[in-house]
């Protein structure tokens, strides 16, 4: 059984000895360790995982030995994760290539998650969902209905008792309360320009600025509209050469890929959040 372990504290000696020596003494062997100090803030950031044979491992015990130890002795913010599946929750509007990405990953075994249902504010992806044997819910959203709409996804949300949000280009805010009962657990993908166009038609823009890159970013959702800890990025050239169609294209290929990348580091348990910033582990 692996167990993983996410922590953050101060900075001082003997955190990993001390984490070390703790897993040690219950039987467990570390297979994997990854740490990094935040010089300026004198920040430690640490990911380790250990093999417990199951007659070695009790989870109540550990949890409560382990923050009546080393946690209370550093000062630590950790989090435990098992080796369970992640339930996800997919929310999509109308464009489909981020959606049908996640899917035929998932179908192909190269998500560590289950998919309990994809929900829409438009009845168009339907039959997507259908073709991939997964529930679909279109939930639409007005200003008019918001709230009320924002309620029926966290209904949603509880009863399917979802771990994490993914939005496979979901074209609404998400609100306040969703935020709130999911902080840094929905990731949300956009483009990324230098410079950046906002409005409908981003691509447009940048083909009619001439830009000579275009790119995607995946990041955390906070109140902050598109400002959360950023998760992935990547960028691709382009030129005078190409047209509005070829930005599209690119973009769109650029989306699908940042957007796996992200949520793969997520459901590994590779993303620790400080300060608006991610720490990425290897």
């Amino acid at each position: 059984m692996i167990a993983t372990i996410l922590i953050h504290c101060p900075d001082q000696p003997g955190i990993i000895h001390s984490v070390t020596g703790f897993i040690h003494k219950r039987g467990g062997n570390v297979v994997y360790l990854d740490q990094h100090v935040e010089k300026e803030d004198r920040v430690f950031f640490m990911r380790l995982q250990a093999d417990f044979r199951q007659d070695t491992w009790e989870e109540t015990t550990f949890r409560e030995a382990f923050g009546k130890g080393p946690a209370t002795t550093y000062a630590m913010e950790w989090r435990l994760y098992l080796e369970d599946r992640s339930r996800m929750a997919l929310f999509v509007s109308k464009y489909n290539h981020c959606l049908y990405d996640l899917l035929s990953r998932y179908e192909a075994g190269e998500l560590n998650a289950t998919i309990p249902f994809i929900l829409s504010n438009h009845p168009d992806c339907e039959p997507i969902a259908r073709q991939f044997d997964i529930p679909y819910y279109c939930v639409p959203v007005t200003p008019e209905s918001r709230e009320k709409a924002e309620a029926r996804q966290l209904e949603l949300l509880r009863e399917h008792q979802v771990d994490c949000i993914v939005l496979a280009r979901y074209m609404q805010i998400i609100g306040p309360s969703l935020i709130a009962a999911y902080p840094n657990r929905i990731l949300n993908i956009h483009h990324s320009f230098l410079p950046a166009f906002a409005g409908a038609k981003p691509y447009h823009a940048a083909f009619a600025r001439g830009v000579k890159i275009i790119g995607a970013t995946s990041h955390y959702v906070t109140e902050e509209l598109d400002e959360g800890p950023i998760i992935a990025q990547d960028v691709t050239p382009v030129s005078h050469m190409h047209t509005v169609s070829d930005f599209i294209a690119k973009g769109r290929d650029l989306e699908k890929i940042v957007l796996a990348r992200a949520v793969q580091l997520h459901l590994h348990r590779k993303t620790l959040v400080y300060n608006n910033k991610t720490v990425i582990f290897a």
